[in-house]
């Protein structure tokens, strides 16, 4: 297997383990959304919280140039990090929620 389809199963896996969390203070399920054809990757969150809708990006994953762009991280302690322990070294990782010119210091991917 390529390092890059190695690195969509990692993601998937990832991901998916986040469709189980469940909220405290709030009546939320997390839905995984995978789409191969065009690299994106996202945990949906849906659900009520008192009286009001929630219906909200946890995550979203890109791979565009043979890196993992992560555009959106709700997380708690980090997807990231997820993303490392499970193989994928920092080099091929952008934090694509930092604009461009922080990225340099983050210790990921510029881009």
């Amino acid at each position: 297997m390529d390092t890059l389809n190695a690195y969509r199963q990692i993601i998937q896996n990832v991901l998916s383990q986040h469709i189980q969390t469940k909220y405290a203070n709030a009546d939320l399920q997390n839905q995984a959304i995978f789409d191969s054809k065009h690299d994106s990757y996202c945990v949906l969150s849906t659900g009520w919280a008192d009286v009001k809708r929630i219906h909200s990006c946890l995550i979203h994953i890109d791979v565009i140039d043979n890196l993992l762009w992560i555009q959106q991280d709700g997380t708690e302690d980090g997807i990231a990090y997820e993303l490392e322990e499970a193989g994928i070294p920092k080099s091929s990782i952008v934090l694509g929620f930092h604009e461009p010119k922080v990225r340099q210091y983050t210790g990921y991917a510029v881009a």
